[in-house]
């Protein structure tokens, strides 16, 4: 244990430790923290667009810092401290620092939110077909920033974004760039994981999850199944067509504006948590269905995600088949999609790396 971890103020600890539950794409956790005293201290972003073809720019994970900081503001008003975040504007893109301060603030009403960090997470089987009440959606409609607004595909709409998502599928699960990425981030045989997805979190039943590990060791098997057995369809009827059918909604969030800068990216990554955290604490269960937004922006700045033959064409179509369905300014300024329920909260999900070894020194800040 570190000198800093030693002497970590309670209160600081406290916030963080709900800080770290915050939502992250394929549970990468783009964060780090460098305390600098009991109130004040450095958050050490990174992305994954290196090696991730989904973290196009980076930007999902920027909206993945986004929900951090505000998850750490709603965590810091139940001990009456006020949020102040900073970006750095000379830390390169793939690596942002944020000066965060914690400000006694005693007129400060806790955020009723805070209870709902830890119970929030990803859904991905089946919820209940019951239609969201006026009630339900007014209140996530108002936890948006100003200027933000929620556009719901119910109903027909919601069949035609089960359909989406069914042949999104295809084209994530047929390409070697996303088969890499994949292979990585599924830890197998586990109801829970600290740094990964659990394979039982995937929303598909022992056989196809038993099944898709064996193929998923080797592009040849991925290649010789897709060609000659089918096999991306019971992995996009289990975790793509029938969720995308048995819920109550999809939605997509989108901006007042097309975003373009980290920090738009940012914003909406507070957005999304304070939707998400809504939900959750009416009793609903939500999903990310973030990919056709990430493919379409490929689509849209002329930029190649796969050596393979066709899957520029494939997702142009889709581009155009969402934009279609959805509007397409709403789909121009979107930030976020994802499908909406009540139900079970999941039974397996992603755990969060220890506090421990999300704390670093100035010269360890990834």
């Amino acid at each position: 244990m570190s000198k800093m971890e030693q002497h970590l103020d309670a209160t600081l600890e406290q916030i963080l430790e709900l800080a770290r539950w915050a939502p992250s794409g394929d549970n990468t956790q783009p964060w780090r923290f460098e305390i600098l005293d009991a109130r004040r201290l450095v958050v050490h972003g990174h992305d994954t667009r290196d090696h991730c073809v989904y973290d196009l720019d980076g930007h999902p994970s920027q909206m993945s810092i986004g929900a951090l900081l505000e998850t750490m503001a709603i965590a810091a008003s139940g001990h009456q401290l006020e949020m102040r975040a900073t970006r750095n504007e000379r830390a390169p893109d793939a690596r942002p620092t944020i000066d965060v301060e914690f400000v006694p603030a005693p007129a400060l009403e806790p955020d009723p939110l805070a209870d709902f960090i830890l119970p929030r997470s990803v859904q991905r089987r089946p919820l209940s077909r019951r239609p969201l009440t006026a009630q339900e959606k007014a209140a996530l409609a108002a936890a948006l920033p100003s200027g933000y607004r929620v556009h719901w595909l119910e109903g027909r709409q919601r069949l035609a974004a089960a359909r989406l998502m069914f042949r999104n599928a295809k084209l994530r699960l047929t390409m070697p760039e996303a088969w890499q990425v994949h292979k990585s981030v599924i830890e197998w045989n586990a109801r829970f994981s600290e740094d990964r997805i659990p394979d039982q979190a995937l929303g598909v039943d022992a056989v196809t999850a038993k099944l898709m590990r064996w193929i998923m060791q080797r592009w040849q098997r991925v290649e010789f199944f897709n060609t000659w057995l089918a096999g991306t369809v019971a992995p996009r009827l289990q975790m793509d067509l029938i969720p995308g059918l048995a819920c109550a909604a999809h939605f997509v969030l989108a901006a007042p504006r097309r975003p373009q800068r980290m920090d738009d990216y940012l914003v909406a990554g507070r957005a999304m948590q304070r939707f998400w955290l809504t939900a959750t604490a009416l009793g609903l269960q939500l999903q990310p269905e973030l990919t056709p937004l990430i493919f379409a922006r490929y689509v849209r700045d002329g930029r190649v995600f796969s050596s393979t033959h066709g899957m520029q064409q494939r997702a142009a179509d889709l581009a155009r088949q969402a934009a279609a369905l959805v509007g397409a300014q709403v789909w121009e300024e979107a930030v976020f999609m994802g499908r909406i329920g009540a139900g079970e909260a999941a039974q397996a999900r992603s755990l969060r790396r220890p506090l421990r070894e999300l704390i670093v020194g100035p010269e360890r800040g990834r």
